[in-house]
Formats: C-alpha cells, sequence, structure tokens
C-alpha cells in the first residue's frame, strides 16, 4: 500500500483495536497525543475517535435494509435475454438490454411492457451482475481434452501489429484451428476464422485438410461473404498461407490492398483472432478430433448458425483507450478503458465501409431472426457434430475424391446478399 492511499475500514478497525489498549490505561495527557495520533493516521474526526474509543469497536449489524427496487419481472426478462445471449457478462449486456428486450418482444420470447421497459433502461452494470449471479444460470460445456518457421515466400512480407485502436473495418486477423485430437496423422478437419480488428465482425469456414486448393475456396466463401472490403489480410508464417498458389490468388483474384503477418513465435501479434479461437471455436468444438466429410459439412452448417448469431446478437466491447499508471519500485501496468459493447453489425453500420442498401438488408435479416431459437439451434447442431462418427483410420477413401470438390460461391455481382440472406441451406 503506497503512502497516498487511505486506509480500508478494516484497516482501520484493526488499527484502532490496538490502540485502544494503550487509550484506556492511559491518563487525559496521553489519551489527547494518542487522539492525535490516530487523528492524523486515520483521517476520523476527534469526537468520532472519542465515540469509537468507548465502544467495544464491533461493527453492528444494519437494522433497516433497502428494499428490493427491481422484482421478478426483471429478474425473468434478466434470465431470457442472458440465455438469449449465452450468458455474456453484465458490462456487455447491460448496454443493450433496452434494444435486445425489444427484439425478443417482437419475436414472442418475452412479454414486455412499459414499466419493464423503463426499469432495464436505468439498471446499472452492478444490479445486473448481482441478479444474474442470484439466478444462477446453467451454461452447457463440452467435455474438454488437453491436448520450422523458414519460407521464402514470407521474406517481402512485413512483419508487425494491426493496431488496437484501427477504427476502419476490413483490417482481419486470420488463423488456422486444428481439430486433430491427440494425433495429427492422415487428413482432418480445420477451422479457418478471420476477425475484423475494427468491428468484432467474424467469419468461420470448415476444411477438410489444409491444401492450397480447400484453403483457397475457404478464404472465397469468406470473402464473398463479407458485407464489406477486405483492406488488410493478417496470418501467423504457417505454409497454410504463404505458398505460391495463395499469395497468388491474394494478389489477383482477392485482391487484398495489403499483407502483413505476425513475428514468428509471438502469438500476441494476433490476439484479437488468438482469443476469438477460444471462445468461438474450442468453446463449442473442443479438442475432439474431426476427420470425415459428414463432420465437415456438419461444422460449416454449425458456423453459418453462429455467423448470424455472433455477428448480429453478441456485443462486444473494444479498447478505447490506454493509460501507462506507474508504480514506485515495480513495473508500470497498463489500465484499459473500454467503450459501450455494441454488436458487430451496429459498429459495422456506424462506418462508411457499406452502403446504405446493405446496411438496410443486414438489419432486416436481424429482425427476421429470433437469437433465442437461433441459440438453441446452435447448441442442438453441436450436438448433431459429435453425434457424427469418425473414420476408422482417420483418412476414408472417399475423402480424396471429396478434396477437390469447391465450396459452392454464388457469383455475380450481389453474390454476398444470396450469401447473407440464406446462409444455413446453400447447397455446398
Amino acid at each position: 500500500m503506497s503512502d497516498e492511499d487511505k486506509m480500508t475500514i478494516d484497516e482501520r478497525r484493526k488499527y484502532l483495536r490496538m490502540v485502544r489498549k494503550r487509550y484506556l490505561k492511559a491518563d487525559k495527557l496521553n489519551r489527547g497525543i494518542l487522539l492525535d495520533e490516530m487523528e492524523a493516521i486515520t483521517g476520523l474526526h476527534r469526537k468520532s475517535l472519542v465515540r469509537l474509543m468507548a465502544s467495544d469497536l464491533k461493527q453492528k449489524p444494519r437494522h433497516r435494509h433497502r428494499g428490493r427496487h427491481y422484482g421478478t419481472e426483471v429478474d425473468d426478462a434478466l434470465r431470457v435475454i442472458s440465455e438469449s445471449s449465452d450468458h455474456i457478462c453484465a458490462e456487455r449486456l447491460q448496454p443493450n438490454l433496452e434494444w435486445i428486450a425489444q427484439h425478443l418482444s417482437r419475436h414472442g420470447e418475452l412479454v414486455l411492457s412499459e414499466q419493464l421497459l423503463a426499469q432495464l433502461n436505468q439498471i446499472s452494470v452492478s444490479t445486473v451482475k448481482r441478479i444474474l449471479s442470484r439466478i444462477q444460470q446453467d451454461k452447457p460445456r463440452l467435455p474438454r481434452r488437453k491436448p520450422a518457421w523458414g519460407n521464402a515466400l514470407t521474406r517481402d512480407v512485413p512483419m508487425r501489429q494491426i493496431a488496437w485502436n484501427e477504427h476502419q473495418p476490413g483490417h482481419f486477423e486470420v488463423d488456422l484451428v486444428h481439430h486433430s485430437g491427440p494425433s495429427t496423422s492422415g487428413q482432418y478437419l480445420h477451422s479457418l476464422q478471420m476477425i475484423d480488428v475494427a468491428t468484432g465482425w467474424s467469419e468461420r469456414v470448415a476444411t477438410l485438410g489444409r491444401s492450397y486448393q480447400v484453403m483457397e475456396d475457404a478464404f472465397r466463401r469468406a470473402l464473398t461473404r463479407l458485407p464489406f472490403p477486405v483492406l488488410e489480410i493478417h496470418p501467423d508464417n504457417g505454409s497454410e498461407f504463404f505458398n505460391a498458389h495463395l499469395l497468388r490468388f491474394f494478389n489477383d483474384d482477392a485482391k487484398v490492398v495489403e499483407l502483413s503477418r505476425s513475428r514468428p513465435h509471438h502469438k500476441n501479434d494476433n490476439r484479437f483472432v488468438e482469443q476469438k479461437n477460444s471462445t468461438l471455436i474450442r468453446e463449442p468444438l473442443g479438442y475432439e478430433r474431426l476427420d470425415t466429410v459428414a463432420q465437415t459439412l456438419a461444422v460449416n452448417q454449425l458456423y453459418d448458425l453462429m455467423w448470424l448469431y455472433y455477428n448480429f446478437f453478441q456485443p462486444v466491447m473494444r479498447v478505447s483507450e490506454k493509460i501507462i499508471v506507474p508504480s514506485n519500485g515495480h513495473r508500470s501496468r497498463v489500465k484499459r478503458r473500454y467503450d459501450n459493447a455494441r454488436t458487430p453489425l451496429d459498429r459495422l453500420c456506424e462506418t462508411e465501409a457499406i452502403s446504405q442498401a446493405q446496411k438496410e438488408h443486414l438489419l432486416a435479416l436481424r429482425d427476421r431472426v429470433n437469437p433465442r431459437l437461433l441459440r438453441q439451434s446452435i447448441y442442438d447442431q453441436i450436438e448433431h457434430v459429435f453425434s457424427l462418427p469418425n473414420s476408422a483410420q482417420g483418412v476414408a477413401e472417399d475423402i480424396y475424391q471429396t478434396l477437390a470438390q469447391p465450396i459452392y460461391i454464388p457469383k455475380g455481382e450481389d453474390a454476398w446478399v444470396t450469401l447473407l440472406f440464406d446462409p444455413i441451406t446453400n447447397p455446398r
């Protein structure tokens, strides 16, 4: 504790209990000296110290308690809203309670009155925390199992970090997550994930293997579905990203404005996508082995559902300010301040990266979706993925016949609209 920090109530009581023994034995003159000392150390008024010295210094329980301001209606509403939002933290949930409640009310999941809406509009983050901890929502979890970077093609690709305060959408961190289980033998499923730094917009595509053909197909699908242009692709140094075929695709077909990479052995250079690997891929799929065509198709259907849920209904917080706090004799620490939690769609609509027609398409799609039913569909699809058997030897004969089959991608100027409004039933 530094010299400028004030004493806590417990520290103050402990100090006064130690001085009280001397105070009771002292005469009038020495009591005055002790009171001067206690007044200087605790910061309490002299009369308050005299009263405390005459008492036993035990804290009395409060006799009158403030009544509950929010009733069972708020508890029930928060239970439904929290479940629909997949039990996110109170800091992300509280700024979005009003519009999520109205959205759920339109879909018949919540009975909303003017009084309830007013209470949801004025409730504090701390109160939301207390209510959520009291109602003890169950959060289903899947069982978990603990589970030569030289490349001449990367020499001309600059190593850097995308700035944490980047405000222009289109700068994507990219990573590939392996679903090999305990053994990396044979062909198995991979998840390609792209995270936009400015808005938190996420794209995921499952591939069987990581050959340049399936990687190119996965990038084509993700880039075609994106409603805004890509300005930068920022993966790690893996050969699945940096090979002659993918570099030609990035430069000629995808027309990526800038290609950068993280430093070898520095995972924090891709900190946004590494964080989302845990919450958006490992959280639903764990570390189990997935290695069949049926599992790949099922995971892609899961990712289509998650695309709607996490981009349209999951508020995210973004660092708005970093403050260097010096510490005497210790390393300085960084204090981070976050902005109000908003969904990636809302953040995207606040920018000029998409046209007004695209904004209307996206908002219309969100209005048509019931987030509670969508969340349940996600969990049902996860169970379906794990109900499918793995191949006996890790590599099935029919896998090689399907590796060359590209993912279905609509063509034309408005191809992204087709993907947006039919993301679940698109044929592969």
